[in-house]
């Protein structure tokens, strides 16, 4: 949900309609608009068209959709929900 909220929010910043990023993104607006109420997920393929319309950095965009389906992963997990979101932390620190 917290990539729909951001998409939203720099879309209305830009003064963009909805109609606009269908276009773009070659989807149509009941599609465009679940994704904006996180009822539906953007391809990751989108993101970088996202980021040039909205005239953001896409590594950022890219890291708000990542951490969207992170969150969306565990929603359900409440009793290991930071544990789990913790260990896959120290398993990525330990990678660099």
């Amino acid at each position: 949900m917290i990539f729909g909220k951001k998409i939203k929010e720099l879309r209305e910043e830009h003064g963009l309609l909805q109609r606009h990023l269908c276009a773009a993104l070659e989807i149509d607006t009941p599609m465009y608009s679940k994704i904006e109420r996180g009822e539906r997920k953007a391809k990751r393929s989108q993101i970088p068209i996202m980021a040039k319309l909205f005239e953001v950095d896409e590594k950022k965009l890219l890291t708000i959709w990542l951490a969207d389906k992170v969150l969306d992963t565990v929603a359900d997990e409440d009793e290991v929900m930071g544990d789990a979101i913790l260990y896959a932390q120290t398993v990525i620190n330990s990678h660099k």
